[in-house]
């Protein structure tokens, strides 16, 4: 800021009020100091003027897999709610491992941020106390650790799996599958609660038969495909429910090469609303997870956390996810028709 000033011929607080309170500066030397900052290249420290402030304008995201659209959503909702409350968010994609979701919450808690956002698809109670322990708040959302030690906010994941069954059910399919992965990831687990809930309701009238898939990308859905295409010709399959979209579009995929005819044969539908299962040959049937209200709402619990301090009390919010049907359920007519 010297140089500049000394370029300009003003005075340091001249240069100040230009960067901070322009309103202040008659357009003269505005226009002096603006050129003298483009002439030198002058980028202010906007690290250094928060330090001084005592408090940083940046909040940051940790998301486990961008490629999910959820995640997109959510970094969406909070950016916009954080622009209205001049903040702003950075956003670090763990790319599913969990060292780099450990280090990038380092990152974000050696860079003196207001608080950290975080979206995981396992237990990090452990890093986020240890960040927590830091006096850096953190909310988190998609996954409940049942200890109440932060803000969380989630979407009712049982819910989903419920939706998703009861809608193959009432359009009479009686003969379901839900292909998943494993429980130790907690959306997977309270989707599968989901169905059998359904299933039950139906007093033995509708079967459920459960395939397990070592991860939720399209390699695992192929596979899948594969087991329960005999099903579909043997006459013991109408209905799949995938855990999450990309293994539905990988299952579709499987029957239509063998001639299954999607929904007439057997009817199948994923369970995230992923946009980047979008682009399947027959639009598919999801639950939609409310992304850009979490984003909103994780911000909203961070910021009181943030004005509220040592007094605050965590709380978490518990989102509703809502059906959407396409023609991988009922067809392209109906689907069109908005008859369901």
């Amino acid at each position: 800021m010297s140089d500049v000033a000394r370029v300009a011929g003003v005075a340091l607080g001249t240069v100040s009020n230009v960067l901070n309170h322009p309103a202040k500066v008659s357009p003269a030397t505005l226009a002096k100091v603006q050129g003298a900052i483009a002439e030198l290249g002058f980028v202010r420290n906007s690290n250094a003027q928060q330090l001084a402030a005592g408090r940083s304008s940046s909040i940051g995201l940790v998301v486990i897999d961008i490629s999910n659209s959820l995640f997109v959503d959510i970094a969406r909702g909070a950016q916009r709610f954080a622009a209205e409350l001049g903040m702003n968010v950075l956003v670090a994609n763990s790319d599913n491992r969990a060292d780099q979701q450990r280090a990038d919450l380092d990152f974000f808690d050696e860079a003196r941020v207001s608080g950290i956002l975080l979206a995981p698809m396992e237990d990090a109670s452990g890093d986020v106390a240890r960040i927590r322990s830091h006096g850096r708040p953190t909310v988190v959302l998609n996954y409940d650790s049942g200890k109440g030690d932060c803000c969380q906010v989630l979407v009712d994941n049982e819910q989903v799996g419920y939706l998703a069954a009861r809608h193959l059910i009432d359009i009479g399919r009686t003969r379901l599958a839900f292909v998943g992965g494993r429980d130790y990831l907690q959306p997977v687990a309270l989707r599968r609660r989901g169905v059998r809930r359904a299933v039950a309701e139906e007093g033995g009238r509708v079967s459920l038969q459960e395939v397990p898939t070592e991860n939720l990308d399209p390699p695992g859905g192929l596979r899948a495909g594969e087991e329960l295409a005999e099903e579909v010709r043997a006459g013991r399959l109408d209905g799949v429910i995938a855990v999450t979209d990309l293994l539905g579009m990988a299952i579709i995929q499987v029957f239509n090469a063998q001639s299954i005819a999607v929904p007439h044969d057997v009817a199948v539908m994923g369970c995230d609303h992923n946009s980047a299962a979008w682009g399947g040959m027959i639009p598919l049937t999801s639950v939609q997870m409310q992304g850009l209200d979490m984003g909103r709402e994780a911000v909203r619990l961070l910021m009181a956390e943030i004005e509220d301090g040592p007094v605050h009390e965590h709380v978490t919010t518990l989102l509703q996810p809502e059906l959407v049907i396409r023609e991988s359920t009922v067809g392209r007519p109906r689907a069109v028709a908005g008859e369901i």
